[in-house]
């Protein structure tokens, strides 16, 4: 059982926070920059690049979110220092001076006029640097409340919402009570449960806020429907086991906030809170999306419950998954870290659930890798809101 005096080893970095893992990243500012990363991520041991397919001709709000994504991702704690490759230099620099205002080291380099040899060479010079100086980094003790918590599901079905969502909600109001930071989102997938969110709502700021994030996605989904849409929400992998309705899929998400959390602020997509408490988070259902958003936003652990199965891992945050499905545990078992399906056969109760994850988790803030990590899962999914100009 964890209390106010519960600490773990992490990093800390140099603007205050506190991270679990020490990475070195070589972060591409478009899709034009991937294979320059990945040249340097193999010339130089110990860091990894970041590819994605983004970052040509994105305007107005899309754009913005591609940069707070870009900076928070390279903010975020679980970073040791950067080397951002752009294919120009203007973008670029605007993501290096972002990551830059957290006091970890950060440089860019700008392809245009150089070319990729030269832009290799003297980003790995660099990159080597990074790598030595962040070797030397110790893990020092901290406390819980410092450790930064985001969860999102995924390919759930009935034992989700019975066993895997609880059993974060059970950590979940544990870790509120100590004045942890935490997050959760999946603005569709709240749809039929959206007025239990609102009720647990801190204030009447907060719900005004969290019922705009949520009509403002509803909107679209409105606007875009076509008259099938069962290949999304529920997907037909819910639907088969079990949740035949949105509203079904909504109860068992919720269950994830627990009993006791209040929602104490709402985020934009990739944005960073400003207070400890549980965050509600307007993102996309997408798994890898949404990950990659809590990541932005600067959280440097993921409780991911699964019913039927999902292998989902990201670059910067490690995910922690978990599941009480007993076929999916059995056919699946390289990729769940805490089976809890001994809960649905009542072989635990739910404090004993909670209180396992939350022994994953500090084992996990303490150095061990989760499965995703051992298998290298690294998928880093950036949300887009429209097309390019």
């Amino acid at each position: 059982m964890i209390n106010q005096n519960t600490t773990f080893l992490g990093y800390r970095r140099e603007n205050g926070r506190v991270g679990v893992r020490n990475h070195v990243i070589i972060m591409p500012l478009d899709d034009l920059s991937n294979a320059a990363c990945e040249a340097v991520a193999n010339n130089i041991k110990g860091t990894m690049a970041i590819q994605h397919p983004y970052g040509r001709l994105q305007f107005g709000a899309d754009l913005d979110l591609h940069f707070r994504t870009l900076i928070g991702a390279g903010s975020n704690p679980n970073v040791a220092a950067v080397v951002v490759i752009g294919i120009e230099d203007g973008w670029t620099q605007k993501v290096v001076e972002g990551i830059a205002a957290t006091g970890k080291p950060v440089t860019g380099f700008g392809i245009e006029r150089h070319g990729d040899h030269e832009t290799i060479m003297k980003a790995s010079k660099v990159a080597k640097e990074y790598v030595q100086w962040a070797s030397e980094k110790q893990r020092e003790v901290c406390n819980i409340k410092e450790l930064w918590v985001s969860t999102k599901c995924g390919e759930s079905d009935t034992t989700s919402g019975c066993g895997s969502n609880p059993s974060v909600g059970n950590a979940f109001d544990k870790l509120h009570a100590l004045g942890s930071t935490l997050v959760f989102g999946e603005t569709t997938e709240i749809t039929g449960g959206e007025n239990i969110v609102a009720a647990r709502c801190i204030n009447d700021e907060v719900r005004s806020q969290f019922m705009a994030m949520f009509d403002r996605y509803q909107e679209v989904i409105e606007r875009h429907k076509t008259s099938d849409l069962s290949d999304s929400q529920p997907t037909k992998g819910n639907i088969e086991g079990g949740l035949t309705t949105i509203e079904e899929k909504a109860m068992g998400n919720i269950q994830k906030i627990g009993k006791k959390c209040t929602v104490d602020g709402v985020l934009d997509k990739a944005e960073t809170p400003t207070h400890p408490g549980l965050w509600f988070m307007d993102s996309s259902s997408a798994a890898a999306e949404m990950v990659t958003l809590c990541a932005a936003s600067g959280y440097v652990v993921h409780f991911f419950p699964t019913g039927q199965g999902n292998i989902i891992g990201n670059p910067i945050l490690p995910v922690i998954k978990l599941s009480a499905n007993p076929r999916t545990v059995r056919t699946m078992s390289e990729h769940i870290d805490f089976d809890c399906s001994p809960l649905l056969q009542r072989e635990m109760n739910l404090d004993e659930a909670g209180d396992k994850l939350l022994e994953v988790m500090l084992a996990t803030a303490n150095g061990r890798l989760t499965s995703a990590e051992a298998l290298g899962h690294r998928e880093f999914v950036m949300t887009r809101l429209y097309e390019s100009a």
